[in-house]
């Protein structure tokens, strides 16, 4: 593909609460065996791609630790490669990213470097499937500056947490907000974008000099009179996790066969790091019932319409519902859990209750486990 591939996964979401306490949203843990990142590094892997450079700041050290090798995604190239960047001190710069537009500035030598004509720009906390080929073929033929990814919201959706966009029928955007308090459209821009090389590095150094920081507020809606920014629907499925009923439902949506057989059986395939680990175990007494139980696991008790990430051990007569067990959590004998979503290496006691009767219920255990 005649594109380079950046993606944005430095950013802090407090609206994560304890779930982005000790890690980035880009490594937050997806369907039993995935990170959020996963997604875009295989759209990007699928779309033939080869070189992609990944923005890591807040919390990066798991996000760091997933990405360690690019051989999972296929990246292991002589001509291209995957690469990660996190904030340096230099002579020219002592602070951490100021917003997605200093991101790239920081990193500027990498587009500069490169010989690329186009740039693929993602945020890595979202859930979707995209050949990026046939959103560059529209940005050619619409002879766009910029083109933007996009989606209609159903009635009820929380506009407001979305940058919103109106089109005229040639699907130019004509009006681009940025998180509105009053919504004037339903269409919502995804965080992916399609940008020639020399033009986005024209743009981003004019940024700099100006000292404006936001690739959204002072590139996107600050150009859309000057620049031809054309909008791109889709409609097939695709989640933000922006906060943490959305990480739930993100997961909990791969309950669904259809879900699930469209990410996982349907080509192009979702790559992810890959641990050796056993297959999951079901003692004597199991009970487990429209459930994902990742490798590691080992289950004595009933586990009903939840998720079981890698190496998670649930104790006898434990009642799992509607919940999310992220990785190497142990959970004692008689514990009933409900409506929540567990931390990873987590202790439960045993006859512990938990339950989220107003929404979903974060579970911290902070018990250190020590080994001889």
């Amino acid at each position: 593909m005649r594109a380079i591939g950046i993606i944005l996964a430095g950013g802090n979401n407090h609206r994560m609460r304890e779930l982005s306490e000790k890690r980035a949203i880009g490594a937050m843990p997806i369907a039993g065996s995935y990170r959020s990142i996963d997604f875009v590094l295989s759209n990007m892997s699928n779309s033939k791609i080869q070189k992609v450079a990944v923005f890591t700041q807040y919390n990066a050290r798991s996000l760091n630790d997933h990405l360690s090798s690019s051989k999972w995604w296929d990246f292991g190239r002589k001509q291209g490669g995957l690469f990660v960047f996190t904030p340096a001190m230099t002579s020219e710069n002592n602070s951490w990213y100021k917003g997605t537009a200093d991101a790239i500035y920081q990193n500027l030598s990498f587009l500069k470097n490169s010989h690329e004509p186009y740039v693929v720009i993602a945020s890595g906390d979202c859930i979707y499937k995209m050949d990026f080929d046939k959103v560059l073929e529209y940005h050619i033929r619409k002879k766009a500056d910029v083109t933007v990814v996009c989606k209609d919201m159903p009635e009820g959706s929380l506009l407001e947490r979305y940058g919103t966009i109106k089109m005229n029928e040639d699907f130019r955007i004509e009006e681009f907000e940025e998180k509105p308090i009053v919504a004037k459209s339903n269409t919502i821009s995804c965080g992916i974008y399609i940008i020639r090389r020399r033009l986005l590095i024209e743009m981003i150094e004019r940024c700099a000099k100006e000292d404006r920081y936001d690739f959204v507020r002072d590139v996107l809606i600050r150009y859309k009179e000057l620049k031809r920014i054309y909008g791109y629907k889709i409609t097939d499925y695709w989640k933000n996790i922006a906060n943490t009923e959305d990480y739930f439902e993100a997961n909990m949506d791969f309950l669904n066969k259809d879900i699930r057989e469209y990410f996982f059986k349907t080509y192009p395939d979702i790559y992810s790091k890959v641990e050796d680990l056993p297959p999951a175990k079901y003692n004597i007494g199991s009970n487990v019932k429209n459930s994902l139980i990742s490798s590691g696991c080992i289950v004595n008790g009933e586990v009903e319409n939840s998720i079981l990430f890698k190496k998670s051990f649930i104790g006898n007569n434990c009642v799992i519902k509607n919940s999310i067990i992220l990785n190497d959590v142990y959970i004692g004998d008689n514990t009933h859990i409900e409506n929540c979503i567990v931390e990873s290496r987590a202790t439960i006691k045993a006859n512990s209750y938990h339950k989220g009767e107003d929404g979903i219920k974060i579970v911290v255990e902070k018990t250190d486990r020590y080994f001889m």
